[in-house]
């Protein structure tokens, strides 16, 4: 069921940058990255390899290429050094941002499945990473069952 899953977000990659055309705004992008980030820190920390290797998911993701890559990374640097600095005030921020999506149905999917996708990046969508994914779905007023993180 989980492999079902992963392997599935990864055969999707390639559909979420023909659907983040249709929404590039700087609100999707923080949304995006504002998910990204809490799920990458799913675990209370990000290492430098972590780091590294977000970087090149951010500067070789298909839905992300839409963007300036130094606009994408810039802001993704800024909520992980929030995260970094005081979990509970980046939590607030990245959670804002993510709030903001909030009733666009597609763009609200779409977040969620590029934040499991990163989530299974390194190919271990692991328990805390779906914790916090699940909670991402909460706050975008969707249901995490729908997405097997429940």
């Amino acid at each position: 069921m989980l492999s079902n899953f992963l392997r599935e977000a990864r055969n999707k990659l390639n559909d979420l940058k023909n659907e983040a055309l249709k929404y590039k705004s700087k609100e999707f992008l923080n949304a995006a990255l504002g998910g990204s980030a809490l799920v990458i820190m799913a675990d209370g920390k990000v290492d430098a390899q972590e780091k590294v290797k977000m970087m090149a998911f951010i500067e070789n993701h298909e839905a992300l290429s839409i963007y300036d890559t130094s606009e994408v990374v810039k802001t993704w640097k800024n909520y992980i050094d929030t995260l970094e600095m005081d979990m509970d005030i980046g939590s607030a921020k990245a959670m804002s941002a993510i709030g903001k999506i909030k009733g666009k149905e597609e763009q609200a999917r779409l977040v969620l499945r590029m934040v499991c996708a990163i989530g299974a990046a390194d190919g271990d969508f692991d328990a805390d990473e779906r914790a916090v994914a699940a909670k991402i779905a909460r706050e975008l007023g969707l249901d995490p069952a729908e997405f097997e993180l429940s």
